[in-house]
């Protein structure tokens, strides 16, 4: 699994059997029981490949997803962000069977995650040209700029275009190993956080998935440069989330 590239996507939910139907119908995830000794941990997986992780949201914790960045060394990653000014949430740790991985608040206050895959990791929830599968990454921030140096550090991402979106806001899109993996731009008065994108056969046909699904609709289809559409969505729980492919 290269470095710097998105590997896994995790739902933190307060009823995790309404999040389970929602995602279950919306992109044809199966949704299992993990196994974990300790917790309802949920995996989704799609056509042999695992994709996401649904967890119960702690006291207090927004309804959310995160999204994990792999990393040859976590140890060495996070002890570089924390240099950079990111925040520890978990430090790094092992997952039996799986790698060992830390949870990050980055220095303009968005959450994120690394993992260090085991040896022979599949690395199959990120895949651009599957449905199902995680498809781009959006970070807002107040500071593109800013974020663009901190992550730029830590996983060799590179700003590979910009797209003027209105007279004051600029979208920054950024790509690892000469892919493009995600954008940035700023919203005023948001909050700092990063949005997964899933991939979809058709934009359209979502719309009334997402809401027989128990979803809102809160914008688009939107068209976006390259031809693609995308479609931003608040689940049955209310987590924020993105779907992107062809009308």
């Amino acid at each position: 699994m290269l470095h710097g590239v998105p590997c896994w996507y995790e739902l933190a939910s307060t009823d995790l059997t309404k999040s389970q139907a929602f995602y279950t119908a919306l992109l044809d995830w199966h949704i299992a029981d993990s196994g974990t000794l300790g917790m309802d941990y949920r995996v989704a997986t799609l056509d042999g490949s695992m994709i996401a992780g649904f967890m119960t949201a702690a006291e207090g914790q927004p309804e959310a997803w995160g999204i994990y960045f792999a990393t040859a060394d976590c140890d060495t990653t996070a002890a570089a962000a924390m240099v950079a000014g990111a925040t520890t949430v978990v430090p790094p740790s092992d997952i039996p069977g799986t790698g060992r991985f830390s949870l990050l608040i980055d220095p303009q206050g968005a959450f994120f995650g690394l993992l260090q895959p085991l040896p022979g990791g599949t690395g199959g929830a990120f895949d651009q040209t599957k449905p199902g599968h995680g498809n781009w990454h959006e970070l807002i921030t107040q500071d593109p700029a800013a974020a663009l140096a901190f992550y730029g550090a830590l996983f060799g991402w590179v700003q590979s275009a910009t797209v003027p979106m209105g007279a004051d806001m600029t979208y920054h899109i950024f790509a690892v190993n000469g892919q493009d993996i995600g954008g940035t731009c700023a919203m005023p008065g948001m909050a700092a956080h990063w949005t997964p994108y899933f991939g979809v056969a058709s934009v359209a046909a979502m719309v009334a998935k997402v809401t027989e699904a128990g979803g809102t609709v809160v914008h688009g289809p939107d068209q976006v440069p390259g031809g693609a559409f995308t479609l931003q969505i608040k689940d049955s729980q209310g987590a924020a989330v993105a779907v992107v492919g062809p009308a």
